[in-house]
C-alpha cells in the first residue's frame, strides 16, 4: 500500500477558526488527513471537536482560513456542490440515527436508496457485503428494537460505508459502549479504513482506544490546537494540558473550579447584597 504522506490531502484546515455568531470557538487551527489515514480529534467536553467535525462537513463556515475537502473549498461550495461533496463522506453519528421503523437490512440500504439507482440485486449484495463486514450478516432481518446497542452502532457503521465514502467522520463512535463492543468498534474502524483505502476522522475522548488504531492525533483545548503527532509523540509529551488529558487528572490546565469573571462578581453583588 502506497504511503499515506505521499498523497494530498483528503481534508485540510489551514489557519482556521470556527464559531457561531461572533463567538469564536477555536482559532489558528492547521490539520490534513489523508487516504488510509484514522486521524483522532480529540479534546475534553466543550473543547470544539464537535465544531470541527461541522466545519468540515460544511455544516457551518469557517470565520477565518480555509477548510479544504477533496481539494474543493467547502465554503463556496453551495446546493449541489456541497451535496456532492457530503456525497464522498459517511458519517456515523454519536446516537446512531437509525431508522426505528426500519429493520437492520433496510437502514443499511437506505443511502443506496436514496442517492443511486443499482437495481434490487445490487442493493441485496452490497447491503449484504457491508453488515458481513461488520459482523451482522445473518442480523439483516431484525428490528432495530432486536439489537444491542454495540450492534445498532455496527448498523450505522454499515450504513455510513455502503456508498463506499473516501472520507469517514466518527463522532464519538465509543461512547456508551461496554469493553468488548468498543473494541470491536475499534478495530472495525482500522480495518475498514485499510479496505476501503478511506481516511477515517475520529471526534472522540477515549484516549485507549484512539491511540491503538489512530496514525495521527490532533488535541483541541483552551480555544485552539494544543498539540498534534502520533500516539507515541503525545505519549511522551511534556506540555502540562496533554498530560493532564492522557492522565485524566482532576485539576490543571483545565482548573477543577470555573474561573471568576467579573459578570459573575456582578451577579453576586445583586443577589447576595454584597459590597
Amino acid at each position: 500500500m502506497a504511503d499515506p504522506l505521499d498523497s494530498d490531502p483528503i481534508l485540510e484546515f489551514s489557519n482556521v477558526a470556527l464559531g457561531y455568531g461572533d463567538y469564536t470557538v477555536l482559532r489558528d487551527i492547521d490539520l490534513n488527513v489523508r487516504r488510509g489515514q484514522v486521524v483522532a480529534m480529540m479534546g475534553g467536553s466543550g473543547s470544539g471537536k464537535t465544531t470541527l467535525l461541522r466545519g468540515a462537513t460544511g455544516q457551518i463556515r469557517p470565520q477565518r482560513g480555509t477548510i479544504r475537502a477533496f481539494g474543493k473549498n467547502v465554503a463556496e461550495a453551495s446546493g449541489e456542490g456541497l451535496r456532492e461533496l457530503r456525497q464522498r463522506m459517511g458519517v456515523l453519528f454519536q446516537q446512531g440515527a437509525l431508522f426505528t421503523d426500519l429493520n437492520v437490512f433496510e437502514n443499511v440500504a437506505f443511502p443506496l436508496r436514496e442517492h443511486t439507482r443499482v437495481s434490487e440485486s445490487q442493493i441485496m449484495e452490497r447491503v449484504l457485503g457491508k453488515l458481513d463486514a461488520v459482523g451482522l450478516r445473518a442480523a439483516a432481518h431484525l428490528n432495530i428494537s432486536e439489537i444491542s446497542g454495540g450492534m445498532a452502532r455496527r448498523v450505522a457503521l454499515a450504513r455510513a460505508i455502503v456508498l463506499e465514502p473516501e472520507l469517514l467522520l466518527y463522532d464519538e463512535p465509543f461512547a456508551g459502549l461496554d469493553p468488548i463492543s468498543l473494541g470491536i468498534t475499534a478495530q472495525l474502524i482500522r480495518k475498514l479504513t485499510d479496505t476501503l483505502g478511506c481516511a477515517s476522522v475520529l471526534i472522540t475522548h477515549d484516549v485507549v482506544e484512539s491511540f491503538a488504531i489512530a496514525d495521527r492525533v490532533y488535541m483541541v483545548g483552551q480555544g485552539r490546537l494544543i498539540a498534534s503527532g502520533t500516539p507515541k509523540d503525545l505519549s511522551e509529551s511534556q506540555d502540562a494540558y496533554v498530560r493532564q488529558f492522557l492522565r485524566g487528572e482532576p485539576d490543571g490546565p483545565i482548573a477543577f473550579h470555573y474561573p471568576a469573571t467579573p459578570a459573575f462578581d456582578k451577579w453576586l453583588d445583586q443577589h447576595t447584597g454584597r459590597s
